[in-house]
């Protein structure tokens, strides 16, 4: 009965330390939780109006923005980021800022744990959501980056 019971303890164990593949990380994500260190953890969703969006895709295209309801129950899509990322062996970079380790961690296939500054945020993955939607919100984020050629036309007519 013992060496039965280790047994088991050893087999979950095991399954908890298990790696995920870096694959993984591949899909949209939003975030469940956030909780800057010294405060009380922020549940997103429709509670709090607010949630915050990833998308990781097996190319390496990046894509993060804030997604809010308004008073009045219109939903904003508010770019943050838009570019590429990388993951491999648990080292993390995105927008080629420095790779680092620990600032993401895929707990199972549909959990991830983050690290930004002095925040720590949980992310669910999203398997249910509709393409429409996750292409959307990638094409708002690449918008965020206005095209060089727009840009010189505002110099030249907006900031004479």
């Amino acid at each position: 009965m013992v060496i039965v019971v280790m047994l088991m303890s050893a087999t979950t164990l095991m399954a908890q330390n298990a790696k995920v593949a870096d694959k993984e990380l591949v899909g949209a994500w939003l975030m469940e939780s956030m909780q800057w260190e010294g405060e009380k953890k922020t549940v997103c969703g429709k509670a709090t109006g607010y949630t915050q969006f990833k998308y990781y895709g097996a190319d390496g295209e990046y894509a993060c923005a804030e997604i809010a309801l308004t008073k009045d129950g219109k939903c904003v899509v508010m770019p943050h980021e838009y570019g590429t990322y990388t993951f491999k062996n648990g080292v993390y970079s995105e927008m080629g800022r420095p790779a680092e380790t620990g600032t993401m961690v895929l707990v199972d296939k549909t959990t991830f744990k983050g690290r930004w500054k002095n925040r720590h945020d949980v992310w669910k993955k999203q398997t249910a959501m509709p393409q429409k939607l996750v292409r959307y919100i990638v094409d708002c984020c690449k918008m965020k980056e206005t095209p060089a050629d727009i840009q010189q036309l505002i110099k030249q007519n907006m900031f004479r």
